[in-house]
Order: C-alpha cells, then sequence, then structure tokens
C-alpha cells in the first residue's frame, strides 16, 4: 500500500468533516499514564469547540483523570474506499455547570447523540453526569489517499 497524497484539510472541510460525524477518541493524560474512551461529541462550527457529555461512577478511572484538569486530546477518523481523513483537536476540557448554559450551548449537547444512562446497569442516583466544553488550542485535519495495489 503506497501513499499517493496527503493533504492537511482546510478550516471548511474541518467543520465540515466533524459536522458529518458525532464520535471519536477521547484520550487524557496524567503524569506519564494515558487514558482513552470512545465519545459522542457535538460540535459547533462557528465556535470551533466541541460539547460532550462524559457519564462515570464515582470511583471509576475516568473520574480519576477527568478530577486531574487533564490535557485532552480528540480524534475524530473515518476511512472511505482508498480515502483516510482524521481530525485531531487539543486542548483542555472545561467542566460546564449545567445552570451557566446558554440554549446554544444546550443543542450542541443535544447533537452528542449517544444514550445518557441507558448502557449503563446502574441506577442514574449512581452515575456522575458531567458536561465538558472542549475549545481547541489547535485543531488539524488531514486527508491520505492511498493505492492499494501497490
Amino acid at each position: 500500500m503506497a501513499i499517493n497524497q496527503e493533504v492537511d484539510m482546510t478550516g471548511a472541510e474541518i467543520d465540515d468533516f466533524l459536522a458529518r460525524h458525532e464520535t471519536g477518541v477521547l484520550s487524557l493524560a496524567e503524569a506519564d499514564e494515558p487514558y482513552a474512551i470512545p465519545i459522542s461529541y457535538g460540535y459547533d462550527d462557528a465556535e470551533r469547540v466541541f460539547y460532550m457529555r462524559l457519564v462515570s461512577t464515582p470511583e471509576s478511572e475516568k473520574r480519576r483523570f477527568l478530577a486531574s484538569s487533564p490535557t485532552a486530546r480528540l480524534v475524530v477518523y473515518d476511512e472511505d474506499g482508498s480515502t483516510y481523513q482524521s481530525v485531531v483537536a487539543s486542548g483542555t476540557l472545561e467542566d460546564i455547570p449545567p445552570a451557566e448554559l446558554s440554549p446554544d450551548q444546550i443543542a450542541q449537547y443535544g447533537k452528542a447523540k449517544r444514550p445518557l444512562f441507558e448502557i449503563w446497569a446502574m441506577g442514574r442516583d449512581e452515575l456522575d453526569i458531567e458536561l465538558y466544553r472542549l475549545d481547541p488550542a489547535s485543531l488539524e485535519g488531514r486527508r491520505t489517499e492511498v493505492d492499494r495495489d501497490e
């Protein structure tokens, strides 16, 4: 497999790509220990920020990493035939208290399409559900065309 072409995506291409997808992998780091989880997100292309609901239990590894205010990296990727695309957003997650949400922000959380509680075996009262915003310090996209015959 040979790479025929590899190009950086424009800002408009990045926004379009992120609007067409709803899931990615969120990676957090604490000292030298990594943590990565699949998540659903809402993306505001006017502000170029991500919104996500993160559900955890009080004693979970996820909760421990989130409590450390880690640097975060969100990777959204796709493969379509011989074309690979990915967008990487890096920055700090900001915990957003629900009382401070604007109507536009609430709409973005609604775009995070994965269910809030249905996937958890525990009751709602046993879960920590927090809303986060990722305002990336860097947002980069790349498209790669490959020739599978080489």
